[in-house]
């Protein structure tokens, strides 16, 4: 199996370059750094990071701490995958034996269902009892769900006992959400004696990225001083302006004037490293977007320019939810392409515990490289190697196949170091 890794399109590539150089030279420095952080605040259960390489600067853009898409990840990675789900188990329930995993409500989607089976398919690998218990009103007796590939999910109603919680014959050790809780921290998880994995304030309804980039913010800055980087070189810039509602245009002032700030000060950056490229944000909602409401603007104009369709569409969330908060975010584009037809593409790192456990290219036709491409029509395609095992080399270009996912696995642990502090503080 060969690697599979789109090359930089750019060449405009000396600060990465350097970052990613830095990176190799200094792994020792770094893996100390992070065993540091672990000491201090244990690693989320689980995270994927939606990275985006510029060739000027590689930044995460997004942290999904109840992440979708194991069916995207190389089988080559499996072992990794099953080591670290052990490891992240134990740690919160040394002697467990048994998990219960409550999904999201997408019975209806199949690239979401097949996610559901693979993560089963490693947890039983690791050695653990799962079973799915579902959150939906009409699951009322065990239903079985038909992949397109002819796998079965069996989902159950939730039964709960005094403080525990679990399904009919089955009284797990830990809980396992892979539901980011949306639309809100439903009543039947509170006050469990069992171990929920992830927190429950970290859910959606809750949890704001502005939040998690403020945190990373700093993170960021710690990790370049370590180093002796500019921390913009793995930070995306950011500017939010609390209530907004978009179908009314309350807000729209603010988000209007944060949008030029932040185009302001993102030219400054591009202006010091020489960066011949036109700034641009993404407006998303400071909740989960799952894809949905997000834009691209190149100037306020922009926003102020919305028509009533695209104020509706901005409007919306997950599951039919309000927007009623956006981060403006530092548009970070992507110069990396898949395949004939150069289609821009981003990684998404995943990581189990403290460990990275793979990643796969979003890949999108359709969209531009200063665009979102988490939306449908987008394409998954694993990065893969000839050997999972492969270590970074500094003997090679920072491009080669090691060095690169090393480079990608930093900056990912950069924002899981930043959920970890959420939780944290969460918990306080």
């Amino acid at each position: 199996m060969t690697q599979s890794i789109p090359k930089l399109s750019t060449l405009v590539s000396g600060p990465l370059q350097h970052f990613e150089r830095t990176a190799l030279e200094r792994q020792a420095d770094i893996e100390q750094w992070f065993r540091h952080q672990w000491l201090q605040t244990p690693a989320p259960f689980y995270a994927s990071v939606d990275l985006r390489n510029a060739g000027y600067k590689l930044a995460p853009v997004d942290t999904n701490l109840f992440p979708a898409g194991f069916n995207n990840l190389s089988p080559a990675f499996e072992p990794l995958c099953i080591a670290a789900l052990q490891a992240a188990v134990e740690r919160v329930c040394p002697h467990a034996k048994s998990v219960l995993l409550i999904p999201e409500n997408h019975t209806r989607n199949q690239f979401y269902l097949r996610n559901v089976a693979r993560l089963m398919e490693l947890m039983r690998k690791a050695g653990f009892s799962v079973r799915i218990g579902s959150l939906m009103d009409d699951i009322k007796k065990p239903t079985t769900l038909t992949l397109d590939g002819g796998e079965e999910l069996l989902l159950e109603p939730l039964v709960r006992d005094g403080d525990t919680l679990g399904v009919e014959g089955f009284s797990p050790c830990a809980i396992l959400l892979n539901n980011d809780l949306s639309s809100g921290r439903p009543a039947i998880l509170d006050g469990l004696s069992q171990p929920v994995m992830p927190p429950l304030d970290l859910g959606w309804g809750k949890r704001t990225k502005s939040e998690h980039f403020g945190v990373y913010k700093q993170v960021a800055h710690e990790f370049g001083d370590e180093l002796d980087i500019d921390p913009w070189l793995v930070d995306p810039l950011f500017r939010n302006c609390g209530e907004i509602n978009f179908k009314t245009r309350e807000g729209e002032d603010c988000l209007a004037s944060n949008v030029d700030a932040l185009i302001t000060a993102i030219q400054a950056k591009y202006d010091k490293y020489g960066i011949d490229k036109r700034p641009y944000v993404i407006v998303k909602s400071d909740s989960g977007t799952y894809g949905m409401g997000i834009m691209t603007a190149h100037s306020a104009d922009d926003v102020r320019g919305l028509n009533r369709k695209q104020r509706n569409k901005m409007a919306s969330g997950k599951e039919g939810n309000a927007v009623t908060g956006a981060i403006i975010q530092e548009g970070v584009y992507t110069t990396e392409q898949w395949g004939p037809k150069k289609s821009p593409a981003e990684s998404v790192v995943y990581m189990i515990d403290r460990s990275v456990v793979g990643a796969f290219y979003r890949v999108h036709a359709d969209k531009s490289e200063d665009t979102s491409l988490n939306s449908p029509g987008a394409e998954f395609h694993p990065l893969e190697f000839a050997d999972a095992a492969s270590r970074p080399d500094p003997s090679l270009e920072p491009d080669a196949a090691p060095n690169r996912f090393y480079a990608y696995g930093v900056t990912a642990r950069l924002a899981l170091v930043a959920a970890a502090r959420e939780i944290d503080k969460a918990a306080q």
